[in-house]
């Protein structure tokens, strides 16, 4: 047997036996507040997220802006079920429900948006009560008319939660 066989052996078993000591972040019981910013037009919002089971989250987001004749704002609810855990970082998919309005020029029109999406939330080694999301999906909203979008968020639309 060659040493490179041996030594790409070692490494092998190495990887499996500190492998099993690695733990997904466990969120269970465990409320987060933070931010995001993922509705169709530009609105900062405070979000919560809290599991109530080690696999399901629930989300909601509050965002408002009151600016004369262009004001905003946004009320979300959602489920995350997380679907694969990795050490520092959970990935989930989940849902939204948002109800929105806007106001362009004096001209008023609410409505709601629908989203399925799929993500990530990751946490850096020493800060384990920060987390950082990332979303992808798609989205019917019907604000005036009815439109349908992809997401793309980053990290810093899609939300920063620090966890209690």
């Amino acid at each position: 047997m060659s040493k490179k066989n041996v030594l790409v052996g070692f490494v092998l078993v190495f990887a499996v036996v500190l492998g099993s000591f690695a733990q997904a972040k466990d969120l269970t019981n465990r409320l987060g507040i933070g931010l995001r910013n993922s509705y169709s037009f530009d609105l900062p919002a405070v979000a919560s997220v809290y599991y109530p089971t080690p696999d399901l989250g629930v989300v909601g987001a509050i965002g408002v802006d009151t600016q004369d004749n262009n004001s905003k704002s946004a009320f979300t609810v959602g489920l995350r079920r997380i679907i694969f855990k990795e050490e520092n970082m959970n990935f989930f998919m989940g849902g939204n429900l948002s109800m929105l309005s806007v106001e362009t020029a004096g001209k008023s029109n609410s409505g709601f948006e629908v989203s399925a999406l799929a993500g990530g939330e990751f946490f850096l080694a020493g800060l384990d009560n920060l987390g950082f999301n990332f979303e992808t999906g798609v989205a019917i909203e019907n604000v005036d008319k009815t439109r349908f979008r992809t997401l793309a968020d980053h990290i810093l639309r899609a939300g920063i939660i620090f966890y209690f």
